[in-house]
């Protein structure tokens, strides 16, 4: 249940920073980069927070 707990919120937060990055007026080239990236960490959130790629660098939720 914890685990469900963290990766709704990490998953909140981050739909939170893509909503406000896709508010920059972007030229296409480098939105589609950026498109690129946050779907690769959006993926690496999510195995990690299940455990299966270890994710030091996210941060421990305490709840």
């Amino acid at each position: 249940m914890n685990v469900l707990i963290t990766l709704i919120i990490y998953l909140v937060i981050f739909g939170l920073i893509w909503w406000l990055v896709s508010l920059l007026p972007l030229p296409s080239p480098v939105a589609q980069i950026v498109r690129v990236l946050f779907i690769i960490l959006l993926i690496l959130i999510v195995l990690s927070v299940f455990g299966i790629i270890p994710g030091g660098y996210l941060p421990k939720l305490n709840i």
